[in-house]
């Protein structure tokens, strides 16, 4: 499970990038890229994180369902994913 402050700084990037998308493909397609210089560093999308959405952890991200292998794993086994089941043959 990942720090609270660190889910934090995560969503505020987020919404960082979110705010800054049409400034930042504005400038790009004009060649500015001094003003794009001038954006601040975590407007950029690719200071992004995929991470867990329910622990935050970086690692074994799996991006169809948004989760964490682990949480992916626990998650299959009790059922609560539709259409995903323990493989037996």
């Amino acid at each position: 499970m990942a720090k609270e402050s660190v889910k934090a700084r995560q969503r505020k990037r987020e919404r960082m990038v979110q705010q800054y998308a049409e400034k930042r493909k504005a400038l790009k397609e004009a060649g500015d890229y001094r003003a794009l210089d001038l954006l601040p560093k975590n407007a950029s999308p690719v200071r992004l994180r995929n991470r867990c959405q329910l622990t935050g952890r970086p690692r074994g991200y799996l991006r169809h369902f948004g989760i964490s292998r682990n949480v992916f794993r626990d998650m299959a086994l009790q059922g609560k994913i539709p259409g995903v089941r323990k493989a037996s043959w």
